[in-house]
């Protein structure tokens, strides 16, 4: 079996989005999030999948709401990876939520890779 993936367009986004925006561009690609309003405020999801849920960190500090996770990468001893498409590492995403918001009333829950 042939396992290949190349994509020169993408490729060469890629280094023009990171020279021009370092590498935060990659935390929200590695962490996309949903936002809805309900009645009573607003509901984020972060798309986490193979995260490990006690590497999560919530936490809420002048308005501003901070996820952080980490990804570690899934290989046992003698395999060699061929293609490397899923980021690893540690990162995180601010979202401001305004002066308003009750950090009291924050709460999280981890499921099926959505947080």
């Amino acid at each position: 079996m042939l396992l290949t993936t190349f994509d020169p367009f993408t490729r060469d986004f890629d280094r023009t989005i990171d020279r021009t925006f370092g590498s935060a561009w990659r935390t929200a690609s590695a962490m996309p999030m949903d936002v809805t309003r309900t009645e009573d405020g607003l509901v984020l999801r972060f798309d986490l999948p193979g995260i490990d849920p006690a590497s999560i960190d919530v936490t809420v500090d002048r308005g501003v709401l901070t996820v952080g996770a980490e990804r570690t990468e899934e290989h046992t001893e003698g395999e060699k990876p061929v293609v490397r498409e899923r980021v690893t590492g540690t990162f995180s995403r601010r979202v401001r939520l305004g002066d308003a918001a009750d950090s009291a009333k924050v709460e999280a829950g981890y499921q099926d890779g959505v947080l």
